[in-house]
This record gives C-alpha cells, structure tokens and sequence, in this order.
C-alpha cells in the first residue's frame, strides 16, 4: 500500500511538472530548477547581437517571455524577447542590432586595449564594449516569493569596425506620396559628408572627431518626381539611436536653431542640406568619447507648396494660409550615426617629471650653483696673496746710521 502511494505521488508530481511547462520543449528532470549563469548564450555577430535565454528554468521560477526585458525596459515591446520553440529547450531569443545599440538601454563604452590595428600591427587600439543586462519586473509589493531573474551579457569590438560600420553609416526611410497619377514610394536617406562639397562621405577617426568640428549632413530622395521636393522639419540629436531617446538637443525646429548650425537648403530641390559643429553629450562625462545621433523629420512636398510649409521667422509680414491648401506627404524619421567624438586631444601626454628626474635635476642645479660659487671664492682668494710691492716709509731709525 505504501508502494502504492509512492507511486502515485511521483506521478501526480510528474503530471504537476508537465502541466507547469504547459506543452514547451523542457524536460522536468533537467529543467526542474532556477536559472543560472549557464542559461543565457551571447552571440556578437557583425550586424547583431544575438541573445537566448533557456526559457524552461523561467517558467519553472514562475515567469513568462513577456516578463523578460531588456535593461528593465518592460514597457517597451521592443526589448522584448520572443519564444522559439523550434529548439530544445525553449529559449526566448533577444536581438540587438548595432546600428541602434543603445536603443533600450544597452550602454557603449570605450576604453583601450591591446590588439590589432588596421594594418594588422600590433598596438593599442580603442574597444568599443556593448554591454547590458535582461531581467524580470520588480513586483508592486512588499514582498515577493518569486526570484528575481538576472542575465548579464556583453560584446567587444574594435571602434574602428562600430565606425566604419554601413550600417550605421546612414538608413534609410521609404515614404509615400500621392499626385493625380497614383501613389508611388521615394526613399530618403540621411547621409553625412566631410565638408561643403557634399561628395566625400564623412570619415571619423578611430580616436573620433575632436569637438566643434563641423559636420554636413543631407537628406536625399530618390525614385521622385521632379514636381516634388525634400522639407525638413526639424533635425536633432540623441546619446543613443533611439529617435524617442527622452535626452534630445534640437539642431533646428521652426523659427529656433542652434548658434553652431547652418541650414543651406530645404524644401527647394530633391535635397535637404544643413552643417552643425559636433560636441559630447554630458551623460558621458566618465567616458573618453561621446556618441551623437543624428535624426531628421522630413516630408515631401509639392515644388509650389514648399514655401507655405516652411516657417516664417523675424518680422516679415504673416501670408494667409488659408486661400490655399498645401499638398505634403506624412513625416518620416531618418537615424545617421553614431558620430564619435572625444572630449580632448588625443595627442602625446605631456612630459611629467617623476622623483627620481626632478631629484637629478635639483643636484645638477645645486652643482651648478655651487661651482659658480667655489669659482668666485677661488678668485677672491688669489686676488688676496697677491699684494703689489709699496714704497717704505715711516721714522728714520738712527741705529741703522
């Protein structure tokens, strides 16, 4: 009877498992526990970074994929994980593309390490290390009977390959736009060069752009009808290439724009064009370089309505909108970056004494003044035994007669 009993109790214990895992492919005997470090795999791919969490040992803690998130990022659906159950175990897999890096909290930090460089020499170069963290909400009580799940997690790569990178060179955004003909999509893109010519595409040293120096950035469409032209809204920037980064530094909007930028053209032709001089955003004060992201709000519109789109500014007479409606298309968002930059030169450090060569040097100085000093001594005492014969003089002594 008590065999019996055993019995049941393991399969009543078996079936409460199951029904725990609720149809994922997890095996009770191995998957029966709490996460550990061993749970996550990090791949740092070139395009990506790929993350999978074993998804039994969550379920078994009494979580769900939806409780997972990056950098503790639960209200955003995009840092969330998803379920691929295709594979044994169940992992949630998690994926972070390097062109929008810090887009859900994922921080980038540079630091020096030694390595190859781009000539294949070895030598210090600057490593870029992308790292952050997945973990489980904290509960709206007091207490809670539930672990709270951690996964840590980083990827290394040379700044030169983040820099270099196409696809944080630019990206792209397709928009629609209706005539009397039909809609037809135009793709724009957000592209930075070196200076006003607008031909060469903007190199950016490993050790970055020194602050204030000027950037020129345009926006193109191509695939467009030439009865229509690019309208920038506004452009601003971000620490991270998340457009809805809630730390933002508008370069231009409306009438206001930043003293170091310079707007060229806009809503005249198929390109927008404007130039601004870098800086470094505060938040990386503790960091040797600073990410900038570029972001540009832009629409089409119809050659003849530009003009009414376009702000009026100082003290030019107001036009009267109403008589006419302007033809535009929706507003789309286009991400350029990062643009690195560094707060100082990177230049040789300059020459400290330490003890020892500041010792030296005090005992040379103390020779020096101490020969110069024997020296007019010397010279003093030989002027001294050197007395010139004198004349004799005084009383005649009769003895001497």
């Amino acid at each position: 009877m008590e065999r019996l009993c055993v019995i049941l109790l393991l399969v009543s214990k078996t079936f409460i498992v199951n029904a725990q895992f609720n149809g994922f492919n997890c095996d009770a005997n191995f998957h029966s526990r709490f996460p550990a470090e061993r749970d996550i795999s990090v791949y740092c791919g070139v395009q990506t970074i790929t993350l999978k969490i074993n998804f039994c040992p969550v379920l078994f803690s009494g979580y769900t994929d939806t409780d997972l998130a990056l950098n503790g990022r639960h209200g955003d659906a995009h840092c969330r994980g998803f379920i691929n159950n295709n594979t044994f175990p169940t992992v949630v897999l998690f994926s972070i593309s390097l062109s929008t890096l810090e887009a859900c909290g994922n921080s980038l930090v540079v630091s020096m390490a030694q390595g190859p460089n781009a000539y294949g020499n070895l030598s210090l170069v600057q490593i870029g290390n992308i790292a952050g963290y997945i973990d489980t909400p904290d509960p709206p009580t007091v207490i809670s009977y539930l672990p709270g799940l951690l996964y840590k997690f980083s990827c290394s790569y040379p700044l030169e390959y983040l820099v270099n990178n196409t696809q944080l060179a630019s990206s792209a955004a397709a928009i629609s736009v209706k005539d009397s003909n039909g809609t037809f999509v135009s793709t724009l893109n957000l592209l930075l060069y070196n200076d006003s010519t607008y031909v060469h595409h903007l190199a950016i040293p490993v050790s970055g752009l020194t602050l204030k120096t000027r950037v020129f950035a345009a926006v193109k469409a191509t695939n467009l009808d030439r009865r229509w032209n690019v309208l920038m809204d506004y452009c601003y920037t971000t620490p991270s290439g998340n457009p809805n980064d809630e730390l933002r530094y508008d370069l231009f909007f409306g009438c206001d724009k930043d003293p170091q930028t310079t707007v060229f053209e806009n809503g005249k032709s198929q390109m927008g064009r404007f130039s601004f001089e870098v800086f470094r955003f505060v938040k990386h004060k503790n960091q040797k370089m600073s990410t900038v992201f570029l972001h540009c709000v832009t629409k089409l519109c119809r050659s003849d309505d530009c003009p009414l789109l376009l702000p009026i500014c100082g003290k030019r007479k107001k036009r009267n909108v109403s008589e006419r409606t302007a033809v535009a298309s929706d507003n789309a968002i286009m991400t350029a970056g990062p643009i690195i930059t560094r707060s100082a030169q990177l230049n040789s450090p300059p020459f400290k004494m330490n003890s020892v060569t500041s010792a030296l040097i005090s005992a040379i100085a103390i020779l020096a003044v101490m020969s110069i000093c024997f020296f007019i001594l010397s010279l003093s005492l030989l002027r001294g035994k050197y007395t010139p014969p004198t004349p004799l003089s005084g009383t005649h002594n009769p003895a001497f007669s």
